[in-house]
């Protein structure tokens, strides 16, 4: 059977979602708001500087692949990437420097040449990680956790034999700290808890599943940066038949007798068979369901930390940096207490810093680098943001000129700044959250909505605040599971 389906956001899961429908035979139609498609997957330009804006790193593009492939294509025609061989440089206040190769044999080689840790730890942890995605990864990525099924499958069995291996009762942090003789290493695995916007400290040891996607499967860098990944997306939806409308906002979502009318757009109702939101699930009630009785205990969940960014076009070159970097905080613990806790911002933040142009030299002048510089802070719960984004500028300048040995100011050519303010005003992010709901307790897995909505017949649920979570992979695991229900 064909449905006409109305999709609300052209994120990444929206336009994945658009493309699995359309291939499937129904009439598709995609609204979003801004006049862009990619939600927080979009781009900056400051004069000769690019930017992607939001996602920096990739893994599993076989997701990606595979919408191609559902479309009868040939992805490598329209989407290329290459694996990184070295997936990140961490760099320790120490003055230590790590390279993490993807090669497993060279990364240890590199841990151990610069650390007290013992080889043997690390290679424990990875098979740790890798029995982890082994037994989980079917149940909590491509599995709907609202289908009784899914807890009598063979994957759940598979899991259940092996339960008192997965780290369900266990904080991240204990179990790394349990693993590493050095403390270093300890927070170079820790910091996967932040892949969704989390604590290492409180986020269960499960999530050291994520090392293996990176670590593992690796780590990728899309020709054309990562903005690539929606406009290939975005042109395959426009080949398949979907249309979509740009500055064009949802309204409201009409529901007649507990089943989905259609939507309202510019003061007009458009009908459709079924509507699928990739707007934060927070959103889609409370501004586009009002009088739905919403699932307040799932939406009233803390939610995930939030990014402060900025974009600097730096007019110089850093050998010493790569496409990845991590300046990790003397104080890691109390930096993560800072964005919990306090809703403020560490004096001695950890800093990320991705620069494209180390792969696609166009990013940036000849002479220059394009640098996406970002730390993780609080979601905007009021706090005064100008202010604290004045001091974050002045500790991340120091904390980098220090690591450098010269002082990276004077070297600034352009700046653009993305806070949980405008992330939440841009992308329709609750309380600018980058992952919706946190992962920071044991049943953080249940506490997020489901695809299919139990509610409203007809209206599904796709993005990264809803089932699996937030990211890229999980983005297009949202868009899988909600085109299996139209099946």
């Amino acid at each position: 059977m064909s449905y006409k389906v109305g999709i609300i956001g052209s994120g990444v899961a929206g336009m994945a979602s658009a493309i699995r429908l359309a291939t499937a035979g129904h009439q598709v139609e995609v609204f979003e708001a801004n006049a862009y498609p990619g939600g927080k997957l979009s781009e900056i330009r400051l004069g000769s500087y690019r930017f992607d804006a939001g996602p920096s790193l990739l893994t599993l593009p076989a997701l990606i692949d595979e919408l191609f492939e559902l479309a009868g294509e040939d992805p490598a025609h329209h989407f290329t990437y290459q694996k990184l061989e070295v997936n990140c440089e961490y760099f320790y206040p120490d003055g230590v420097k790590i390279s993490a190769h993807a090669d497993h044999e060279k990364l240890i080689e590199e841990i151990i040449r610069n650390t007290a840790e013992r080889p043997e730890n690390v290679r424990k942890a990875l098979a740790k990680s890798r029995l982890l995605y082994d037994h989980l990864s079917e149940l909590f990525m491509f599995s709907s956790l609202q289908d009784p099924k899914t807890f009598i499958s063979r994957s759940a069995f598979k899991a259940y034999k092996k339960l008192h291996q997965l780290g369900f009762f266990q904080s991240m942090n204990g179990a790394n700290a349990s693993t590493f003789d050095d403390p270093r290493i300890t927070q170079m695995f820790n910091r996967y808890a932040t892949y969704n916007g989390s604590s290492p400290y409180k986020t269960p040891a499960t999530m050291n599943i994520i090392p293996h996607l990176e670590m593992s499967l690796g780590a990728y860098f899309p020709s054309g940066g990562m903005h690539n990944i929606t406009l290939a997306l975005y042109e395959l939806a426009k080949r398949v038949g979907v249309t979509f409308h740009f500055e064009q906002p949802v309204e409201q979502i009409i529901i007649e007798k507990n089943r989905v009318k259609g939507l309202m757009t510019g003061g007009l109702q458009l009908n459709f068979d079924r509507l699928v939101s990739n707007m934060d699930i927070v959103n889609s009630y409370r501004k586009l369901m009002p009088d739905i009785k919403a699932p307040k205990f799932l939406l009233n969940q803390p939610k995930s930390s939030s990014a402060l960014i900025f974009y600097w076009g730096v007019g110089k070159k850093f050998p010493q940096f790569g496409l990845h970097n991590i300046l990790f905080s003397g104080d890691y613990k109390g930096e993560f207490e800072h964005i919990f806790q306090q809703g403020s911002i560490s004096q001695d933040p950890t800093v990320y810093i991705n620069i494209t142009s180390k792969y696609q030299p166009s990013d940036a002048p000849e002479y220059g680098e394009n640098w996406f510089t970002m730390i993780n802070v609080p979601n905007n719960q009021g706090q005064n943001w100008d202010h604290l984004i004045a001091e974050a500028r002045k500790n991340i300048l120091y904390k980098i000129s220090s690591t450098l040995g010269e002082d990276l100011a004077p070297l600034i050519e352009g700046e653009e700044i993305l806070d949980p303010r405008t992330i939440e005003s841009k992308t329709s992010s609750a309380m600018g959250a980058l992952y919706g709901n946190s992962s920071n307790n044991l049943f953080a897995a249940f506490l997020r909505h489901a695809n299919k909505s139990r509610r409203v017949q007809g209206l599904y649920f796709c993005g990264g605040s809803v089932h699996p979570g937030g990211g890229i992979p999980m983005s297009l695991s949202s868009a899988k599971l909600v085109a299996k229900y139209f099946r």
